[in-house]
């Protein structure tokens, strides 16, 4: 019953992931070419429209968002991959609190640079 909601909440952030990821293909490369999303004028993916997008907060959250969501994906699957390997249980313990602690730190510090990015672009009006 615990892995079955926890394979839920694995093919719910894959359709998350679509869902983003589609977002992030309208607005950077879609946007280039009907000149959608391009506060500042221009190519949509210059410095200019990356900071006035990294300014504005909803762009922040979905980096964020997108980030956790690809996160839990990607290492519960290579979880459950490494566990067809038919390892011990001491082992399959082991390679849970690795991925956990690798996916909190990797959260952290892609959230520490999506929020200093946000303020830096702030900063710069």
């Amino acid at each position: 019953m615990k892995e079955t909601k926890y394979w839920t909440w694995h093919m719910a952030a894959g359709v998350v992931i679509l869902f983003l990821l589609g977002l992030h293909m309208l607005i950077m490369h879609i946007g280039g070419i009907t000149q959608l999303f391009a506060p500042a004028g221009g190519e949509s993916i210059s410095r200019e429209n990356s900071l006035a997008r990294d300014g504005q907060l909803f762009f922040t959250v979905t980096y964020i968002i997108l980030l956790g969501v690809a996160l839990y994906h990607g290492l519960y699957g290579l979880r459950t991959i490494l566990f067809e390997l038919t390892l011990k249980p001491a082992t399959e313990k082991a390679i849970s609190v690795l991925l956990l602690l690798v996916g909190l730190g990797l959260f952290g510090l892609g959230t520490w640079a999506a929020f200093t990015v946000h303020a830096i672009a702030v900063a710069r009006g």
